[in-house]
């Protein structure tokens, strides 16, 4: 198949999918490609075109190859969302970390022990523990008082980071970034029956949290944030969609930028839970504004 083919099947997977997934292109030049399918290469151009940065382009382009041959037939108006297309293995797993409800409801994250459980107390059913210090010893001391202030509540309580704390305290389960991945000690955590979710910001890095086996899996930023730096622009509530249909098999949590105007929007994504920060602890009324989104939720 000659280049003007190839272009010409890019553009129609453009055309198809601009509104739903397109993002500002980050590089407008010709991705590199790692070999000459031409339906890869299609799928890579235009990944590239509507802003996948360049290692999750590379996993939509080898998806659509993948399915493109499953099928017999390519066609630009259906993107990838079948997890074999993927190289995703089916479930259940036997390195699966403990299972937590495939629906985790309102996930509050949370800087301190006291929030926690006043959250808790007002019936946030999935709470974070995201204590930042680098002393060890004020770290357990956190970790414990906010496992004691969500006794008796039914709260699932993670913990940001700190799993060697969490694993010590006996901690519902345990929230770790990507970057935390290779330091944490993994079979430690699973093999103390705690929970782990793991952030996540596109294709690669879904990816590469699956095959961990999670209990959940975090996706954003769905929206801009300014609480921290991230890797990746913010993906939209287009791209949560279809992140979540491909992840459908796992508990999916949409993080970043979300208030209650946005929320009809993320919930038609399909998640079955919505983790907030500030939308809280700068509420007038912290335990109203949880009923609300409680609510929604439900």
């Amino acid at each position: 198949m000659n280049t003007t083919s190839v272009m010409a099947m890019a553009a129609a997977i453009v055309e198809a999918h601009r509104e739903q997934l397109g993002l500002a292109p980050s590089d407008a030049s010709t991705p590199a490609c790692g070999h000459d399918d031409p339906v890869y290469r299609a799928a890579k151009q235009a990944s590239r075109t509507l802003g996948f940065i360049e290692a999750d382009a590379e996993c939509v382009a080898a998806a659509w190859q993948a399915r493109t041959q499953r099928t017999g037939a390519f066609d630009a108006t259906a993107w990838p969302d079948e997890p074999c297309d993927f190289g995703i293995a089916p479930h259940p797993r036997a390195n699966g970390f403990a299972p937590c409800p495939i629906s985790l409801g309102l996930y509050a994250v949370l800087p301190d022990a006291a929030w926690v459980g006043r959250m808790a107390r007002a019936g946030v059913p999935t709470v974070q523990l995201r204590f930042k210090s680098d002393d060890e010893d004020a770290v357990q001391r956190e970790v414990e008082s906010a496992i004691d202030a969500v006794r008796g509540t039914g709260a699932r309580l993670f913990i940001n980071d700190h799993w060697q704390a969490a694993i010590h305290a006996g901690a519902y389960g345990v929230h770790l970034g990507q970057e935390d991945i290779d330091l944490a000690d993994l079979d430690a955590i699973r093999g103390a029956g705690l929970r782990l979710g793991l952030s996540t910001h596109g294709y690669a890095e879904m990816l590469r949290a699956d095959r961990i086996s999670p209990s959940y899996i975090a996706m954003g930023a769905v929206y801009a944030t300014t609480l921290k730096q991230m890797a990746t622009v913010p993906q939209g509530p287009g791209r949560l969609g279809a992140y979540a249909l491909l992840m459908r098999h796992h508990s999916l949590v949409a993080i970043g930028g979300i208030d209650a105007g946005r929320l009809p929007d993320v919930l038609k994504s399909g998640v079955g839970s919505v983790a907030v920060v500030r939308a809280l602890v700068t509420a007038e009324q912290p335990e109203v504004t949880a009923a609300y989104w409680i609510s929604q939720l439900a």
